[in-house]
């Protein structure tokens, strides 16, 4: 829109606020204006960690297993490797997701690191690694006693690196006809600046080589911290970021590293969700922000959350939904082996109905048969 070189003074007033909203509006905080997935009027599948309820998290063949069983989005968590290269690891300690206890060439790098004031004792971690050793590990199944399945797959995948996401990704989206989104979330950020080993740079650099840092590169960036998504907010204009939440009593590890007091559970609050939104387009809780459980595991009535998100104009996608019995509530699961599936659908369908704009799960195929209702 453009104001014409002469118009009465009412009507240029009139223009000019017309072209100041429309301005306003193209940078809105909320992801609902940005998004530009297939099922826009639907909930958002987000693959976690790939479709690491059938494969070993993190691994290429996860992702590729959770575009085609209907996630719309694949999630990466990004770590560094001492050679400065962004890899696909939950943590950057990796004794419990590759076999490098088997590697006694690196018995040497085990050691006790207290990361986000959280002990990782006798661990490997990937910033003590270059990216050529650790592509000689082999990932393996993080929850073997609950995913025994998934045992199968050991051995068989490497680290992936986020290049190599970025690039499956883009084969999928011609494999399947639809342009696959890709979350990746950063982890520990505060914790690997203060080693040298920044992650944003690098992230940001990667998202410019592939020429999606832009709306319509069908790009998220989420993060557990404040201050880089705040940075990130001014570096990636047009790319949703969202605010992850841990333990209501738990900060932020930027918040923590400065000894300052704000907690998740402060977050969380109207006036929370209110300042978050003006660097964030998201809010991630874990789901018993929005359905909290008793001492028995049993469902309490929901909460505000997501009318309260909503009200701050956030979209609210809720972590993480699991099929197994272990992870629902005590009304939703069937009989007592707690690797066996309870009525995982029953969950999604609740969640759904309360709102929520998107989920993340280990089962892709399960909530697309819930939000599609197959």
């Amino acid at each position: 829109m453009t104001i014409p070189r002469r118009c009465a003074p009412l009507l240029c007033v009139a223009i000019a606020l017309a072209l100041a909203a429309a301005v306003a509006g193209s940078f809105a905080g909320s992801a609902l204006a940005q998004r530009d997935d297939d099922h826009a009027d639907d909930p958002t599948i987000y693959g976690h960690r790939g479709a690491s309820g059938y494969r070993p998290e993190h691994t290429l063949a996860s992702y590729r297993l959770a575009a085609r069983l209907g996630a719309d989005y694949i999630e990466p968590d990004l770590v560094l490797t001492k050679d400065r290269v962004l890899v696909a690891r939950h943590e950057p300690a990796i004794g419990g997701t590759t076999d490098v206890a088997d590697h006694q060439e690196f018995a040497d790098r085990r050691k006790t690191k207290v990361i986000d004031g959280a002990t990782f004792a006798e661990e490997w971690f990937t910033e003590d690694f270059t990216l050529a050793e650790l592509k000689t590990l082999r990932a393996k199944e993080r929850l073997p006693a609950v995913r025994q399945r998934n045992t199968l797959y050991d051995g068989r995948y490497t680290i992936p690196t986020f290049e190599e996401v970025i690039d499956m990704r883009d084969k999928l989206s011609r494999e399947l006809g639809r342009k696959i989104g890709i979350i990746p979330e950063l982890k520990h950020s505060t914790y690997f600046r203060s080693i040298g080993l920044p992650l944003e740079e690098p992230l940001v650099a990667a998202l410019r080589r592939n020429h999606i840092a832009r709306r319509g590169g069908k790009v998220t960036v989420q993060s557990f911290e404040v201050a880089n998504l705040k940075a990130l907010n001014r570096q990636l204009r047009g790319v949703p970021l969202v605010q992850l939440f841990g333990g209501k009593a738990q900060r932020p590890g930027d918040v923590l590293a400065a000894g300052g007091a704000l907690t998740y559970g402060q977050m969380a609050t109207p006036a929370g969700l209110r300042d978050i939104a003006r660097y964030a387009d998201v809010a991630s809780p874990p789901k018993d922000y929005i359905v909290p459980r008793d001492a028995s595991g049993r469902s309490l009535p929901a909460t505000s959350f997501v009318d309260d998100a909503h009200a701050a104009r956030l979209d609210v996608v809720a972590y993480t939904f699991r099929n197994e019995n272990t992870f629902l509530p005590l009304e939703l699961r069937s009989g007592t082996d707690p690797a066996a599936y309870g009525n995982a659908i029953a969950e999604f369908e609740q969640f759904f109905a309360l709102g929520v704009d998107g989920v993340f799960t280990d089962n892709p195929d399960t909530a697309q048969a819930a939000r599609d209702e197959e």
